[in-house]
């Protein structure tokens, strides 16, 4: 490669990148390297693209190098990047390729930057659809089954129990002896429905006392004027004397 070869490609490339291109020496360049389009103002990408060229440039491809000045590049995108790099490089041996591999590198930055526009929205929207299933389980609540009832209500009666008697506790600190013999005495007091639940058969335990062969009679049966005729006649059948 004649050194006057090297200079007329400089001079193209300064007069294409007047302020990203940086002459480093007379076989080396940097090439500060932006996408074609801007996606997202919020996350700036810039690369630098440093180019060694080799004596048997173009027959060779240059050595080439990726920095990140602005934003960030991971390692499988910088493989990715001077891979691709290479290819086309290797498809313009023989050329003047600087600048072609220049307009490639800000194709594949635009790319790239899509694909992570495109990865945070679905992240962003992956996010939403969480945090609304949470919300919709929050306030859906917990299915009832048979079993997580049974569970509640175990658990539920016995913490009541243990309230219960932690008040009870409390209120007996706070009465004198006299009045807590007195709560004593009427805690054990039965209650009316325990009374009418013992007592419950008495009216079959009643019949007992009903001597054998007796007829039960139902009044609601006999007609008030019948009643009546009955007590006129033994009225009739009483007679009055004179004993003296």
């Amino acid at each position: 490669m004649s050194a006057e070869v090297l200079t007329e490609e400089f001079e193209v490339l300064e007069s294409i990148y007047p302020t990203e291109l940086s002459i480093v020496s007379d076989r080396e360049i940097q090439i500060d390297v932006e996408p074609d389009e801007t996606i997202d103002n919020d996350h700036p990408f810039k690369l630098q693209l440093s180019v060694h060229y080799p004596d048997e440039y173009p027959d060779s491809l240059p050595h080439l190098t990726l920095v990140a000045i602005e934003g960030e590049l991971e390692d499988t995108e910088h493989e990715a990047l001077l891979d691709s790099l290479t290819e086309v490089g290797e498809e313009n041996v023989g050329m003047a390729m600087t600048f072609t591999l220049v307009s490639h590198l800000r194709e594949q930055m635009t790319s790239l930057v899509r694909k992570r526009a495109d990865q945070l929205m679905a992240e962003e929207t992956e996010k939403e659809r969480l945090a609304i299933e949470a919300e919709e389980a929050r306030t859906r609540g917990t299915p009832v089954t048979v079993e997580s009832f049974k569970a509640w209500k175990i658990k539920f009666t016995r913490e009541m129990t243990q309230k219960k008697a932690k008040d009870e506790e409390e209120k007996l600190r706070a009465l004198s002896p006299k009045e807590r013999e007195e709560w004593k005495r009427a805690a054990t007091r039965p209650t009316g429905r325990q009374l009418f639940e013992k007592n419950k058969n008495l009216e079959h335990d009643d019949d007992s006392f009903v001597e054998e062969g007796a007829v039960s009679v139902d009044i609601s049966q006999y007609d008030r004027s019948q009643l009546r005729a009955h007590e006129d006649d033994d009225d009739d059948g009483v007679h009055f004397s004179d004993s003296d």
